[in-house]
């Protein structure tokens, strides 16, 4: 029985294959990701899917799966904040407007490998400044693409969604799922 190695130390990626049942053991390396460069934040996803997949090593029995999210507004890729004032700018685009949220995905074994791409369109409500400032107070920003985590307080910036929600949490489950099993990984 093959083996799942998630190259990725995000929680939520972590999470997400643990609430589906899949058994992995994780295996990530250290990489520069502000050293890939892309003309689309479609590209940009793939490219450091593949990057961070193919730093790790693997054996015959395992499978590799390693990931990257952005969030874009009219192709401006918004990356994880760094400060205050940078979430705020970066909520303050988003506010009111629909935007992207792109995730590559790669899974491969030692004999062959698959990079795919899912986008989920994130329509959020108008808010007021002040809501805004007091959002970016709670520290929830700051280690989520885009400045927000739809699945923990930033949820209340989110009017509507299409497509998948687990893309814009950071891996779409559905689709991995089905991935997965044509590598010989199935869910429990």
């Amino acid at each position: 029985m093959k083996r799942l190695i998630l190259a990725s130390g995000s929680p939520r990626r972590r999470e997400l294959l643990q609430q589906a049942g899949i058994p992995f053991s994780i295996r990530k390396q250290e990489i520069d990701e502000e050293a890939v460069r892309a003309d689309s934040p479609r590209q940009l996803v793939e490219k450091l899917a593949r990057y961070k997949g193919e730093a790790i090593q693997i054996g015959d029995e395992e499978v590799v799966i390693s990931a990257d999210t952005v969030v874009s507004y009219k192709d401006k890729i918004l990356t994880k904040p760094h400060s205050k004032e940078e979430a705020m700018e970066m909520l303050s685009l988003l506010n009111g407007k629909q935007h992207e949220v792109q995730t590559g995905v790669m899974i491969r074994t030692t004999q062959i490998e698959e990079v795919f791409s899912v986008e989920t369109k994130v329509l959020f409500w108008e808010h007021r400044q002040e809501d805004l400032a007091a959002y970016v107070e709670t520290g929830d920003p700051f280690d989520k693409a885009g400045g927000y985590g739809i699945q923990t307080r930033g949820a209340f910036l989110v009017k509507e969604i299409a497509g998948d929600y687990y893309n814009v949490v950071g891996l779409p489950v559905s689709l991995v799922i089905r991935k997965l099993k044509e590598f010989g990984i199935f869910p429990v």
